[in-house]
């Protein structure tokens, strides 16, 4: 009898115990929280130095975080979001959400990088993944004159999606409708987010799909496969720098705090090349991995500021919806 009630004390100490743990919650992408992506270690490592409970919450893919924490407003349950990029930061802060933050770190992007609200933790190149084996084109209006098949990401929900809105109007301005116009009949579908269309690419239903530069390097790396590669486009590559804010209804704002800043630390860094298969907005102590040599880097980056996406979306959207209904 001693030993149950000893046993029993243990057990409601230990669940007393949890029940006062705080709970940091996370809203970012689909693919962020899968098996194979950054979520389960990141969540792991910051677990180790935070006494809390970290909760990833998936929400869809990068475009769709924002338009869920505008629908839920002050209601939302989120400390952070994490997954957002520079396409989408001018439409965030007018929803005045977000706070600022007091991260400072020795960026390793392509760019300077000074915003109070958002804090980067990797960046990439948007680009069109394909099998070597295929001659691919060397720019998009290549892409349009060809018989190849593409599937891409919706603009409205999938930040990949929006970012290639980005980089069509970046690359050809007052040009872009036709540029629509001529890839029309080159798409097979659009998904809603990265993760399906990717699958069906592997599934050998397109040619290509929108994806980056770096993604190559998963497969050279996990699964030792030389058999993919990323076009490289002559009008240049856009580019994708991917951020995290921290709520200013956040329930627990010095976690949230401890968290953006451990996103820019070696812990959290050093798992994003193998698990996002992106570049770490902070290069880890280790440096990148073997295979990242191989990748190759555009001779002309693309990146419009906040304020100049922000301008064009709206434009660049029905250009894009105008050639795809026609």
């Amino acid at each position: 009898m001693k030993y149950l009630m000893t046993t029993t004390a243990a057990v409601l100490c230990s669940s007393a115990a949890w029940a006062e743990m705080p709970v940091l919650k996370v809203y970012t992408y689909d693919s962020f929280v899968s098996d194979w992506g950054p979520g389960p270690a990141v969540e792991a490592a910051f677990e180790e130095t935070c006494n809390c409970d970290l909760q990833f919450i998936g929400a869809g893919d990068g475009a769709a975080l924002l338009a869920r924490i505008k629908l839920e407003g002050q209601r939302s349950e989120a400390d952070v979001i994490l997954g957002l990029d520079t396409n989408l930061v001018a439409a965030a802060k007018e929803t005045g959400l977000f706070t600022t933050h007091s991260v400072a770190a020795e960026y390793s992007l392509p760019i300077s990088w000074e915003d109070d609200v958002f804090v980067p933790f990797d960046w990439g190149y948007f680009a069109f993944v394909h099998n070597v084996d295929m001659q691919a084109p060397t720019n998009f209006r290549a892409l349009a004159e060809s018989d190849l098949k593409i599937v891409i990401q919706d603009p409205r929900s999938s930040t990949p999606g929006l970012g290639l809105l980005m980089w069509v109007k970046a690359a050809y301005g007052d040009e872009a409708p036709l540029i629509w116009t001529d890839l029309a009949d080159n798409i097979l579908t659009v998904t809603k987010g990265w993760s399906e269309s990717y699958g069906l690419f592997l599934d050998g239903e397109a040619d290509m799909v929108l994806s980056y530069t770096t993604s190559p390097a998963y497969h050279l790396i996990a699964e030792e496969d030389t058999s993919k590669a990323a076009a490289s486009f002559d009008e240049g590559h856009y580019m994708q720098i991917e951020l995290a804010g921290k709520l200013a209804n956040s329930k627990e704002p010095e976690l949230a705090d401890q968290f953006i800043a451990f996103m820019v630390s070696d812990g959290f860094q050093s798992i994003i090349p193998t698990t996002n298969w992106m570049y770490p907005a902070v290069t880890p102590t280790a440096g990148l991995p073997d295979g990242f040599d191989t990748l190759f880097l555009p001779q002309k980056s693309l990146l419009m500021s906040p304020e100049e996406s922000a301008a064009v979306r709206d434009e660049a959207l029905d250009e894009w919806l105008s050639a795809l209904v026609q």
